[in-house]
Formats: structure tokens, sequence, C-alpha cells
């Protein structure tokens, strides 16, 4: 994730991304909003056997409709342990910045991964200047589909680039940047949805769009232009009619294993998609994951504004940008510490049960 803005003003030009992704980046703390931490409940413990017995009879019999319509499903589809050895085997490639051989190896690992369970997968190729020394780099978005025979189709976006140095980080700002949770969540997430989406008939075409160039900079000012290669080059190509089927919403995960997960709506989706953000979030609350919070929080920038803006694909960002938890004075955010270790395969297993109850949902 380039840089998340916290109920600040901006003008944006509707026509084109441009002065947009031109604009400069906040150099400010990372939240200058509320934290509204979430209040979270606590255990009882029941010290008799009747008292546990009564429990249990009152669930099973004076439960309301509502109760059970939002409770958690018995079983998810999407298997938690596995998403996040995916996760780590990516960040064990090392930073993966675009056209890195850690990149290429990613890419090979994505391909192989997706056509065994399927799929069918497509490399969309094309150039930009590298920042430092103007040779040209190949960049590559990959797109995955499922059931391609299908017409009306839906996006599940993630970049999979990672930013070349943690630029954040108080101690080591030009050390080694992992983006364990802001480059690996989306591809694992979509990696063990694959799984699933294998065996799934649904009445709509779903495509992974996992996009390269999200953060391709190596000076935050200086390289400004930098952002979102990958999602404006694929924007500009549904735009101009070069891509099959009709694309009709659109949801980019990004940031999406932090162990405390907290999603909440971000403005720039609820200015461009607002009855998407309210669909997904209904579906959450379906499958009781409680971590969607359904109230305005974030203002992003994030490689949901071209396909809004060029595509003009109705696109929902779903994103934790409160790493590691709201209120904290740590931030993890382009540092060393975005790593395995704080990040949760659960709640990837959270955002994908919501993602899979919502494509279900489509007709």
């Amino acid at each position: 994730m380039d840089c998340l803005i916290y109920r600040q003003i901006c003008q944006l030009d509707h026509s084109t991304i441009r002065p947009l992704c031109a604009a400069p980046m906040s150099t400010g703390p990372k939240s200058i909003g509320p934290s509204n931490p979430r209040s979270r409940g606590k255990w009882l413990t029941w010290l008799s056997h009747g008292a546990i017995l009564s429990v249990v009879l009152f669930c099973l019999c004076g439960c309301t409709e509502a109760e059970a319509v939002n409770a958690p499903p018995a079983k998810s589809e999407f298997n938690a342990n596995r998403a996040y050895g995916y996760l780590k085997a990516i960040c064990q490639l090392g930073p993966r910045p675009s056209g890195s051989p850690a990149m290429l190896e990613q890419q090979k690992m994505i391909i192989e991964h997706c056509e065994k369970l399927g799929a069918v997968v497509e490399q969309q190729k094309f150039a930009t200047r590298h920042p430092n020394d103007g040779s040209t780099v190949e960049l590559v978005n990959l797109i995955v589909r499922w059931q391609p025979e299908l017409k009306d189709r839906i996006v599940i976006g993630a970049h999979y680039d990672t930013r070349p140095y943690p630029d954040r980080d108080p101690v080591n700002p030009r050390g080694t940047f992992i983006g364990a949770n802001d480059g690996a969540s989306g591809v694992a997430l979509c990696m063990e949805m694959a799984h699933v989406l294998r065996s799934t008939k649904l009445s709509v075409g779903v495509d992974f769009v996992l996009f390269d160039g999200e953060e391709f900079l190596f000076d935050d000012t200086r390289d400004r232009d930098r952002y979102f290669l990958g999602s404006i080059h694929f924007a500009q190509q549904v735009a101009a009619g070069l891509m099959p089927g009709k694309y009709r919403k659109g949801v980019v995960v990004d940031m999406v294993a932090d162990k405390q997960l907290s999603i909440y709506r971000e403005t720039y989706s609820m200015q461009y998609a607002e009855s998407v953000v309210k669909e997904i979030f209904a579906a959450a609350k379906r499958v009781g994951v409680n971590d969607f919070i359904p109230r305005n929080r974030h203002e992003g920038r994030d490689d949901h504004l071209p396909l809004n803006q060029i595509a003009k694909i109705p696109t929902v960002d779903l994103i934790d940008f409160d790493y590691p938890k709201p209120g904290s004075r740590d931030n993890y955010w382009h540092t060393e510490k975005d790593v395995p270790e704080n990040c949760s395969g659960d709640s990837l297993r959270k955002v994908a049960d919501v993602l899979l109850e919502w494509l279900k949902s489509q007709k």
C-alpha cells in the first residue's frame, strides 16, 4: 500500500488518474483521525456443569432468527494454516520489487499454483523506466481467470510487488523490506481462495488480478508518479475494450493479514462504490465476521482508484491500515517489522470468508 491519508481534503480529477498519482504523498503521522478502538468482550468462566448446561439449552432453544443468520459458518472452506504457509513461502523469496529476481520467482510460483488448480492465467506485460537509471523494466500483471466462459465478471485485485526499501523504518530506512502484510497477504489470500474456486460454480466469473508496480519508487519525493503502474495499465486496457467479458464490480485487498484485524469502510470506496461496500459489509455480518466495522475511517490512495476512475469498475478497497492495531504508537507499515510473525492466517480466513459469501450472493 502506497499511502493512506486520514480525513484529508483531496481534489480528485474524475476523468484521469494522473493528478491523483502525481500528487505529493503524505509525510505526516500515520493517523490524524480518531483511533476508535473496538471494545472487546470478556470470557466468562462457568464453575458448574449445571450452568454450562443451562447456557447450552438457551443457545439451542432461545436464539432469535437474527442471531442464527449472523452466526459464523460451522466450517470455513478456507484453510487458514495453508494460507499462512503461502504467505511465509512468498516472504522467503525475499524483497520482491518490480523486475527483481525474487519477483520473477514469485510470478512462477503463482502461475504454476493457479494453473495446477484449473485457472486460466494471463500475463499482461508492459514496460516502465527504472527511476534510478532510466533503464527499461518489464512489469507483469497476472490475471487469473475462474470460469472464463462467463461474460459477467468480478475483479479481486491485489498488488504483489514490494516497496524497494522500508523507508518509514525509524532505525533502518534503507534496510530489508519483506512486505508480509503489504505485498504478500493479498497474494496468499488469492492462492488459498484458488482451492475453493476450483470446485465452486458461481453466477459470475472471477478474475484475480495481481498488480505489478504498485509502488515502484526509490525516492518518495522524486518518484511521485511511480504509484499504481499495474492497476493503471490494467484499467486502461479495460477502458479501451481490450479485455474479455464485462467487469461488474471489484474489490482490492491490501494489508489483510494483520493479527488484530480491523477493516473499516474506506472513504473513496464509499464515494465510488457505496453499494458494493454495503454488500460486502452485509456479507461480513451474515458470516459473523465482526472485524469488518461499518464506520468510515480511512481515506486511502490505492489500486482501487484507477479501477474506479479509468475503468469505471465500482471497486472497494479492503485494507487494515491500523497495523498492528488501532491507537498503537508503533507502526509496522513500510518498516522492517512487516514480517510473517506479525501476520495471521486466521485474519486471511476472515477476509476470504466474507469475499466468498459476497461472491456467492452475486446473481
